[in-house]
């Protein structure tokens, strides 16, 4: 009679032991560790090519015109193939994630209105072009923040 409680009782308990894990640090751990790995490259690299053309770097609309076409758009375009291809399983990860992807989106379309606006010589456009980078940043900010509350939530340290 013991043993044939014990064959029912034991599964039981290793069953339910797999029921205390925490799915949202798993995915947190996978997310940063590898879906994020190379799209966090490819964004440095792309936004680093446009702060060599831009603000106190920024030499003339050719050189600013040539470094998007040919470097900053096809890069930030990986980038957000990147961020649209990552596996994420949890609804916490993929909210924070949505945040991320609507900020590299506004910031791409940025970059295709400096395109357009140096094509077209249009100020207005640069400007409008620079509210939608700032609104970009708000929204890259907002995702950092929220990542890091996330991971200190569900005990996950993430380096900078």
């Amino acid at each position: 009679m013991k043993k044939g409680l014990l064959a029912i009782v034991f599964p039981f308990i290793f069953l339910l032991s797999g029921c205390f894990g925490d799915p949202v640090q798993d995915d947190l751990l996978n997310y940063v560790n590898k879906e994020m790995k190379n799209a966090g490259k490819l964004e440095a690299a792309a936004v680093a090519a446009y702060e060599n053309v831009s603000g106190a770097n920024y030499q003339d609309d050719q050189a600013m015109y040539d470094a998007l076409m040919n470097d900053i758009i096809p890069k930030y375009r990986e980038f957000i193939k990147e961020l649209d291809s990552a596996k994420i399983e949890t609804d916490e990860v993929k909210d924070i994630h949505e945040i991320y992807i609507k900020g590299a989106d506004t910031q791409f379309n940025a970059f295709a209105k400096i395109v357009l606006a140096l094509e077209e010589q249009d100020a207005g456009m640069i400007q409008e072009a620079n509210d939608m980078l700032a609104d970009a940043r708000k929204h890259i900010r907002e995702y950092q923040r929220k990542l890091e509350k996330l991971a200190k939530e569900h005990d996950v340290k993430i380096e900078k």
